[in-house]
C-alpha cells in the first residue's frame, strides 16, 4: 500500500464517519475507487477494519446523545471518536511507518528543515520526511519523504534507500521516495548509484533518473526549479493543474480536493510554500474557481457558479 494511497484512503473514512459527506462526496469517493485498482484495495481494507470497531451501533449511541444526560454524553461521544479513530489512525500507521517516528531527525507536513552537519556538508528535509544520519559512517538512510543533500569535500557520504544507495562527493543530489522506487536528481556535480542488484551507474548535474527494485532507469534532463522547495517555493511552467494540486497537497495537513473539471487548467507561477491557504486563494482569483473550507484541514476547489 502506498503512503499516498493510504493517507486518501484515511481522509476518505474520515469524511464519512464525520456525517458529513454530501451526495458529490459520495460520487468523487467511487470515482476516486474506481480510478485505480489499488485504491478500491485500500478502500475494502479500510472497510473491513472500520467493520472491527463498530462495537458501538451508530443508531444507539446517537440516540442516547440526545439524551439530557452530560455525562453519558460526553461518555458516547469519546466511544464514537474512538471507533471512528481506530481504523483511520492504522491506515496513517501504514503510511508513516513506526521507523519515521523512531528516525534520527524528521518532519511534520508542511514543514522544512536544513541541517548542517559537521563536516560541512549540509542535510534538507522536505515536507513529511525522516532520515536516520550515521556521520561516523558518513551515512544517511532515507525512511521516508524527500531529500536534498549537498556534500561539497571530496569524502563521500552515502543515501541509502530501500532500492539502492547514492554516494555523493562534491556534489548536490535530491532524493525522493516514491511508492514504487526514488527519484535522484543530481543538482551539482557527479554522484555514483548502486542499485540493490550490485549494478553502478553515474549520474551528473541537471540529470534524473527513478531508482527501482529492478535498477537504475533512463534518465532524462531536469529543470532545477522542480526542487524550489529547498528556498520554500514550488514552480510551476504551464503545469496541468490537477498535477500542481496533487504536489501542493503534501504540504497541506488534511484534505485538499477538487473537481476534476479543473484537472486540465493551466498554472504558471512561482509561489511561496509557507502560506498554501495564500496559494490557493491566488489560483483561484487567476484561474476562476471557487475555495470552499468546511475547516482548515478540509477545503474543496469547485467551478465558480456564473
Amino acid at each position: 500500500m502506498s503512503r499516498e494511497v493510504a493517507r486518501a484512503a484515511a481522509q476518505w473514512l474520515a469524511l464519512l464517519e464525520s456525517g458529513a459527506a454530501t451526495e458529490v462526496d459520495h460520487a468523487a469517493l467511487q470515482q476516486w475507487r474506481d480510478s485505480h485498482p489499488q485504491h478500491e484495495q485500500t478502500w475494502q481494507k479500510a472497510q473491513a477494519l472500520r467493520q472491527r470497531f463498530s462495537d458501538v451501533p451508530q443508531a444507539l449511541a446517537m440516540a442516547s446523545l440526545d439524551r439530557p444526560q452530560p455525562s453519558r454524553r460526553a461518555m458516547l461521544k469519546r466511544a464514537l471518536g474512538v471507533a471512528a479513530l481506530v481504523p483511520t489512525a492504522w491506515l496513517v500507521s501504514r503510511q508513516l511507518p513506526i521507523e519515521a517516528w523512531r528516525a534520527d531527525v524528521h518532519t511534520a507536513t508542511g514543514e522544512r528543515r536544513r541541517l548542517p552537519l559537521a563536516d560541512g556538508s549540509s542535510l534538507q528535509l522536505n515536507t513529511a520526511t525522516a532520515a536516520d544520519v550515521d556521520l561516523q559512517q558518513r551515512r544517511i538512510t532515507l525512511v521516508d519523504g524527500e531529500l536534498a543533500v549537498n556534500v561539497p569535500g571530496a569524502a563521500s557520504m552515502t543515501v541509502n534507500t530501500r532500492y539502492g544507495e547514492v554516494h555523493v562527493s562534491q556534489a548536490e543530489v535530491c532524493v525522493r521516495q516514491l511508492a514504487s522506487g526514488c527519484l535522484v536528481s543530481v543538482l551539482k556535480g557527479a554522484v555514483q548509484v548502486r542499485d540493490v542488484q550490485g549494478h553502478v551507474a553515474t549520474l551528473s548535474s541537471g540529470q534524473q533518473a527513478p531508482l527501482q527494485a529492478k535498477g537504475l532507469g533512463a534518465w532524462v534532463a531536469f529543470d532545477a526549479l522542480q526542487l524550489g522547495w529547498r528556498d520554500g517555493v514550488l514552480t510551476a511552467q504551464n503545469q496541468a493543474l490537477g498535477d500542481f494540486l496533487r504536489e501542493l497537497a503534501r504540504y497541506r495537513p488534511g484534505v485538499l480536493r477538487w473537481d476534476p473539471s479543473l484537472e486540465s487548467l493551466r498554472v504558471t507561477g512561482s509561489f511561496r510554500l509557507d502560506d498554501t491557504d495564500r496559494i490557493l486563494t491566488l489560483l483561484s482569483q487567476t484561474l476562476g474557481f471557487e475555495v470552499r473550507a468546511r475547516t482548515r484541514y478540509w477545503v474543496t476547489l469547485s467551478r465558480t457558479l456564473v
